[in-house]
């Protein structure tokens, strides 16, 4: 029978070393897996990390492996190239930094015995991803495994796959249960015993037969159902000749129906079930990508707690026992590859195996709906016939492999909705920053709206919204201000228009988590996107989280916003309060300020602001209480300062009536002085063509609301630099042109 042995521990690691080792380097690093390089370097801003190959060097001795015909290392993330050398003999490569494949060793292995892998993250124009907002750490950041089996064996070489697929067929109150299994060096004395299991392990089917393809019926099927009832039932597969078990294999899945409704959204087993929930990327402060099971196990208990139903897995494919708790806890899931953001004409056959992995690895997931082609892939303007035939043949591609799921993409806001691309997928989802990087918060219901009026046929989604808060506070929340003031009231906004547009197939706030972005030089802490309704490390969790927690979550909870703004200078201040409970009633110094109904869980409050006030919210039996102090000068603490940054927003002259890096950049715009030096600083910074392109409409929309220092700040992630001298020079211009 098969084993599995972990071989996680003590691999000797180097980034300064240039070639295998012939033997066990003595001066290397000691590192346990899951392992990353860029923990730190990927995290600290600067868009400085390491990006290039490193060594993982680990002796083995054939004697502490179990007798067996073949083995296999299993690699379950290598970001995002790797090779595997035993004994100084290269055995494999494989591009593509987020799924699971395996090496059969077994010829090469002697007595004792060198285990190389060289990993590279460097940069590749022919590996997705190249260009993206989020850190690609390099390393073995999962498992690595040795897998013992029999030379007769359930199949190990295609796609990484676990070598069982398992599609069940709802039928009224029953269910057809199709299993495939894929057997390698199968002699025909071999046979198969196969079992199905209900939750509780009871077996419920069962047959041994010589067929690799076999069907059952369940009758009075227990439906997989969501976050209300995610039921899953185990199917399992043992290779066996004449009474000797040689292999096993199995796999859980859920019995479910769906479809997606371009009028009435998502509906699971008959009934709509809004597809309301979060994006979720696999880093943490200070670990990186090399996450444990007990870092999963916490995001997705913080997930549950906020009430989402659904998860978009972005940007790439995600570790297995993650997938795996999204069967358990009834998610429904968006899984996707890393093509995203720039299309490489030499890129097309990553995405084409990126794809394969990702659909034979993870084919037996109830949790998972669509299948996600790509992200923001028009980033660089409109797609061209390369782009559309590489969409088409991922499209056709998942519909061959793969017929009970839909493909989706992903659309950055500036992607005309009558572009060709939008047409090739079943279903289509945009990104929309509306109130956060251009335009105001107020756009995005009517653009979906417009959207849903011209193609009534096509269903869409939100895939991505979100603005980013740090540790800021103001009592006047204004775009762009990174205070958490400021992402409450978007993301109330955003609530308020976009779930209450049932026709919306899914919506995924960006992001469930801050995560790690080293080209984000930007909110004051650099390294960081901060858009999360959860701070990287996963110990704060920000006032937008209760937004989202007052309209989708069941258990109740009341919650004060604005615990960590407790000096203010406004002799009367407004404190909301956030509750799944009808009503709320505020107290300040034990006097009650009243009680307040609202349909939409969001409570306002005018608080009296005195030297010391202690409130107390009551909803039903849940209570929370908060801390206000009055204070006679703006606490600076609480105001942005970029650390690192060329210039603040105090560093810069503003003569009143008159132009300056502070103001917004559609301001700016708006008189003839300030759009030619504009103009003239983009043709300087990137060359003519770029400076037109974001003169267009469909880009000032998006950047309009930025001032003219946060955009030549945020300019620094594409690569572009500007010195505080030339800064200093374009302010002292701008003061000469009246607003």
């Amino acid at each position: 029978m098969r084993q599995i042995l972990n071989f996680n521990t003590k691999w000797a690691f180097s980034k300064e070393a240039d070639s295998v080792p012939e033997h066990m380097p003595e001066r290397w690093y000691w590192v346990n897996l899951p392992h990353t390089w860029n923990a730190i370097d990927g995290q600290d801003g600067g868009n400085d990390l390491y990006r290039g190959t490193a060594f993982y060097a680990k002796e083995l001795e054939k004697s502490e492996l179990p007798e067996a015909d073949l083995y296999y290392l299993e690699l379950c993330g290598a970001n995002s190239s790797a090779s595997v050398y035993v004994n100084g003999r290269k055995l494999a490569s494989h591009d593509g930094g987020y799924s699971t494949w395996r090496v059969n060793i077994t010829d090469a292995l002697k007595a004792k015995n060198l285990i190389v892998i060289e990993v590279d993250n460097s940069v590749n124009d022919t590996v997705y991803p190249q260009h993206a907002d989020f850190t690609f750490y390099g390393g073995l950041y999962r498992n690595v495994n040795i897998l013992a089996v029999s030379s007769s064996h359930f199949d190990l070489d295609y796609f990484g796959g676990p070598g069982i697929q398992v599609t069940p067929e709802v039928t009224g109150t029953s269910a057809n249960v199709n299993i495939e299994v894929f057997v390698t060096n199968r002699t025909d004395a071999q046979q198969i015993r196969y079992t199905i299991k209900d939750a509780e392990g009871n077996v419920v089917a069962g047959t041994t037969c010589a067929d690799t393809a076999v069907s059952f019926t369940l009758e009075n099927v227990h439906l997989w159902n969501g976050r209300k009832d995610p039921y899953l039932y185990t199917a399992e597969a043992v290779l066996e000749e004449n009474g000797t078990d040689l292999d096993n294999v199995s796999a859980r899945f859920g019995c479910r129906t769906f479809r997606i409704d371009p009028e009435n959204g998502f509906i699971l087993n008959g009934k709509e079930y809004p597809l309301r929930g979060v994006s979720r990327h696999q880093d943490r402060w200070g670990i990186g990508n090399a996450l444990l099971p007990e870092h999963h196990e916490e995001d997705m208990d913080l997930i549950c707690e906020l009430g989402a139903t659904t998860i978009r897995l972005a940007h790439y494919q995600h570790d297995q026992y993650f997938y795996d708790l999204c069967d358990e806890r009834g998610m429904v899931v968006w899984a996707e590859i890393p093509y995203i953001s720039t299309h490489m004409p030499k890129g097309r056959e990553n995405t084409i195996s990126q794809m394969k992995e990702l659909i034979v690895q993870n084919y037996n997931h109830p949790s998972i709906v669509v299948w996600g082609l790509s992200n923001e892939i028009t980033m660089g303007g409109e797609s061209d016939e390369d782009l559309l035939e590489n969409h088409r043949i991922l499209n056709d591609l998942v519909h061959e492999m793969d017929k009970t799921r839909l493909t989706t993409i992903a659309c950055l806001s500036t992607c005309s909705i009558d572009d060709p691309y939008i047409q090739i997928p079943d279903v289509v989802s945009y990104n929309h920053y509306f109130g956060w990087y251009g335009g105001n918060t107020s756009m995005n219901g009517p653009w979906f709206d417009n959207f849903h009026e011209r193609h009534p046929n096509i269903p869409i989604g939100c895939s991505e919204y979100g603005c980013e808060a740090l540790n800021w506070h103001t009592s006047n929340p204004d775009q762009g201000d990174y205070t958490e003031e400021y992402q409450a009231y978007y993301h109330e906004e955003l609530i308020k228009q976009l779930y209450t547009r049932k026709y919306l197939w899914a919506t995924h706030v960006w992001n469930m988590f801050d995560f790690g972005a080293d080209s984000r030089n930007e909110g004051g802490e650099n390294g960081q996107n901060h858009k999360g309704l959860i701070t990287f490390d996963r110990k704060y969790k920000k006032d937008s989280f209760y937004a989202y927690k007052a309209w989708l979550s069941e258990d109740p909870f009341v919650h004060i916003c604005g615990k960590r703004y407790v000096d203010r200078v406004e002799d009367v201040t407004k404190v909301t309060v956030y509750s799944n409970q009808p009503e709320v009633e505020l107290f300040a110094n034990g006097v009650s300020l009243g009680k307040q109904t609202s349909p939409e869980h969001f409570f306002y409050f005018e608080v009296p602001n005195s030297d010391g006030t202690t409130l107390t919210a009551i909803a039903g039996e849940c209570k929370d209480e908060s801390f206000l102090r009055k204070v006679e000068v703006f606490n600076e603490d609480y105001r942005l300062k970029e650390k690192g940054a060329i210039l603040n927003w105090f560093d810069i002259t503003a003569p009143e009536g008159y132009l300056s890096l502070n103001d917004k950049l559609e301001d700016i715009l708006k008189t003839e002085g300030g759009k030619a030096l504009f103009a003239a600083m983009m043709e300087q910074m990137a060359g003519g063509q770029q400076a037109a392109s974001m003169l267009n409409e469909a880009t000032m929309q998006m950047l309009g609301s930025f001032t003219l220092l946060r955009m030549i700040s945020m300019a620094g992630m594409t690569g572009l630099t500007v010195t505080k001298e030339q800064l200093l020079a374009l302010n002292e211009q701008l003061n000469q042109i009246k607003k």
